[in-house]
């Protein structure tokens, strides 16, 4: 745990970028940009619905929540910060791009509610986009937002198998699945499961074994099995 504490502290120790190098507050700004951006956001929440799916773009995938109503938003999110404080002022803070690819690596996460703009994290918002490619109808939009709700809480993280996009396909339309995971592991099984790396591997681990002078039928067997393995999952 202690290495994963220093390396926490590289990313975390730091101001937040927007108050470094003299720069204002982002209510400061918008308070002088009434008729702009801040306009704009303002357009933006009365548009929305509670029980609305949002999704934004983040540094390496997409990321999902639940609109709440009220300028609130729940949403499953990785985070390593409850694995090395337990100041709740510094957990309850918008969790930044290095706490969660952290928070990936600890598998820890949490159902939390954050203002639509922590939720944005400055990037533009998409409104219930996976109406359109879910066979499922979305629920009602209040029993959706009673599932987010419910669900707040620490739960273990698994960029696989139950990440933010698990979690909003389960209150939007009562099924746990990720198009983002079925897209991944669609695309390593392209680049990993082919006859091709099932000969390369074969070949490989032959000429390892003949190399170290450690070719017995134990040592053959189990260079022989992984091929044979990738070969029938090609």
């Amino acid at each position: 745990m202690f290495p994963l504490q220093l390396l926490v502290l590289l990313f975390i120790s730091t101001q937040r970028p927007d108050l470094r190098d003299g720069k204002r507050p982002r209510e400061e700004e918008e308070e002088e940009d009434e008729d702009g951006r801040s306009a704009g956001r303002k357009d933006r929440k009365s548009s929305l619905r509670r029980g609305d799916l949002l999704q934004v773009p983040r540094t390496l995938f997409t990321h999902f929540g639940i609109y709440l109503g009220g300028d609130r938003v729940a949403h499953f999110i990785p985070d390593i910060m409850p694995v090395v404080s337990s100041d709740q002022c510094r957990i309850g803070r918008m969790v930044t791009d290095s706490r969660l690819l952290l928070g990936v690596l600890a598998k820890r996460g949490s159902v939390r509610v954050d203002s639509l703009e922590d939720f944005a994290f400055g990037a533009q918002i998409f409104v219930n986009t996976l109406d359109e490619v879910c066979s499922r109808p979305a629920l009602q939009p209040e029993e959706v937002a009673r599932r987010a709700e419910k669900l707040q809480g620490h739960v273990t993280y698994s960029l696989l198998w139950y990440n933010c996009e698990h979690y909003v396909m389960y209150c939007r339309y009562g099924t746990v699945m990720s198009y983002q995971t079925f897209q991944f592991c669609k695309t390593a099984r392209k680049l990993l499961l082919s006859r091709r790396v099932a000969k390369v591997t074969v070949v490989l681990g032959l000429s390892l074994l003949l190399q170290l002078g450690a070719l017995t039928s134990c040592s053959v067997t189990i260079a022989v099995l992984l091929p044979f393995l990738i070969w029938m999952a090609a």
